[in-house]
């Protein structure tokens, strides 16, 4: 667990420090070019120490074997081969050989028979103290018989575990035959200098490498933290705060930054201050002119009244006339009322009024409400409630709005065909669907169905009169309560508006009870399906 919290915690530092990302780079970076170069010095350097010991190993194993030769070959002209004591001879010249090389590792020494011969007399073979007969492989020794002229040297491993190399030479002793001789030289020291200078280097790369890093790190930081600070302040300027700035120092490339950066800003706060200030006048002049209109709206529909009452007693063409007057005045009204929600919500001086309510009685008596205007379209109004019996905290006059714009735009658009309203609810949600069996929308007629003024057809006249506002409200409605409005259509097979509300005020509504998209829906292969999502964003 704790490798795992620290994986995730470097995972998590390299994503969001452009500083750490930029040591850590630099430092494998520079760590792998000197591992490259210390390893390279480190095979020059022990290939020389070894070339170095090897020429002197083979120079001072010549020197022995014509100290050997030339002592075996004087003692024999001086004295009578058959008087000579071959053995005592063999450990003299051991003796002159071993104190003779200048080896600072030690030397062993052999000196062996060469087999399969037939002379007059024949020398033991001997070997000093300590002389170990496997260093000498079965190849080295046949070269060495086969050729009297050359030295041949191979790298071995001593006994003790230390490097060494052996040297063997064909001597040829008089009147006794040739023997092999050989010489086992201890590279210890030369290990020891290798190691020596590879640990130096070891040392010295890996202080290079951190001083790189820490080089890095000082002139990042520099580099970084004026970032850190244009980061910081356009998170402030983008949460709203638009008198910060950037503090300018100096007269270099981040200098020049900071000034750009205030300058882009200062620009910035003059046109949000422009745009939020005519903003706000389009929405005093929109709340303004709506108040203004309701006295004489009030008025011309008292007179509207008047004369819609007295329409049996004109023409009919005047007849129709106070028809149509009376229908445009109640539009008027409708969308004046309209404005001055959507005023209030742009202004966001808009407050719920909470009470406890059942959701299927608000649903059920919107249903009588707007039963009539079913009626009259060919349409049938059926409820089906699964749940949502108990009563739940809402604004009942916003959760009845809601229904009767949802309600009528499904009237509309229902083509006479059934309107089924379902309630359900879980252990976080309720909500309810309406669903009618109409001509339906396509996915580019979803992406527009929330905004204002919008028409899915503009063409087509419009029996209800509303005033393309219903949607946006209701869904401003929705949102007040923490609620989402989603919506499923597809052309031909009807539409589906789902609203979901959190089941205690102000939490999250989570998944709803409900499926967005219906159980009969027509099952048509060139239909298109779209599914848009709709939650308001405070």
């Amino acid at each position: 667990m704790r490798w795992r919290a620290f994986r995730a915690a470097v995972i998590r530092t390299w994503r969001t420090s452009l500083q750490f990302r930029t040591v850590a780079i630099t430092v494998v970076l520079s760590g792998l070019a000197v591992t490259i170069i210390g390893g390279y010095m480190s095979v020059v350097i022990g290939g020389n120490l070894f070339s170095s010991r090897r020429d002197q190993v083979e120079a001072e194993h010549a020197r022995a074997t014509l100290l050997a030769q030339d002592y075996f070959a004087n003692a024999v002209a001086a004295d009578d081969a058959s008087q000579l004591d071959f053995d005592t001879l063999s450990g003299d010249v051991q003796t002159r050989i071993l104190s003779s090389t200048t080896s600072p590792g030690g030397t062993g020494f052999a000196m062996l028979r060469v087999p399969g011969q037939t002379t007059q007399f024949v020398m033991q073979p001997t070997q000093s103290r300590g002389f170990s007969s496997s260093v000498l492989s079965d190849g080295l020794r046949e070269l060495v018989v086969k050729d009297s002229g050359r030295v041949y040297l191979q790298s071995v491993t001593l006994p003790s575990g230390a490097p060494g190399i052996v040297s063997g030479s064909l001597v040829s002793v008089p009147s006794a035959g040739n023997y092999e001789f050989y010489l086992v030289f201890d590279l210890s020291d030369a290990q020891q200098t290798l190691d020596f200078v590879q640990q130096t280097l070891a040392i010295g790369l890996i202080s290079l490498v951190l001083l790189i890093g820490g080089v890095t790190w000082v002139v990042v930081r520099l580099v970084v933290a004026p970032i850190r600070v244009a980061a910081e302040t356009s998170e402030r300027l983008a949460a709203g705060q638009l008198e910060q700035r950037i503090p300018e120092r100096g007269e270099d490339v981040i200098a020049t930054l900071a000034r750009s950066f205030n300058g882009m800003a200062d620009s910035l706060q003059q046109k949000i201050t422009r745009l939020a200030e005519v903003s706000r006048m389009q929405q005093r002049f929109v709340s303004d002119v709506s108040h203004e209109l309701r006295t004489p709206l009030t008025t011309i529909r008292l007179a509207g009244d008047v004369i819609y009452d007295q329409r049996e007693d004109f023409t009919p063409t005047t007849a129709r006339t106070a028809e149509l007057l009376h229908t445009q005045i109640q539009r008027f009204e409708i969308l004046l009322a309209d404005l001055l929600e959507i005023s209030r919500f742009d202004a966001g001086a808009v407050e719920l009024e909470l009470e406890p309510v059942s959701l299927v009685r608000l649903v059920d008596d919107a249903l009588e409400s707007m039963r009539p205007l079913a009626d009259e379209r060919g349409s049938s109004l059926e409820l089906v409630a699964k749940g949502g019996y108990y009563e739940v905290e809402v604004d009942p006059r916003r959760i009845r709005r809601i229904l009767r714009n949802l309600l009528g735009n499904a009237i509309e658009h229902g083509e006479g065909k059934p309107i089924v309203v379902t309630i359900d609810s879980n252990a976080t949600a309720i909500g309810f669907t309406v669903r009618d069996h109409g001509i339906g929308m396509t996915a580019d007629q979803l992406d527009h169905v929330f905004e204002r003024f919008w028409r899915a057809d503009a063409s087509r006249q419009r029996t209800i009169g509303g005033t393309g506002l219903g949607l946006a409200i209701a869904l401003e409605d929705a949102g007040l309560h923490g609620g989402v409005i989603e919506v499923w259509s597809e052309p031909g097979s009807g539409t589906v508006f789902r609203v979901t509300l959190p089941r205690t005020p102000g939490a999250a509504p989570g998944e709803s009870p409900l499926s967005l998209t219906p159980e009969d829906r027509d099952n048509d292969a060139d239909a298109a399906t779209a599914v848009e999502e709709v939650q308001d964003a405070g």
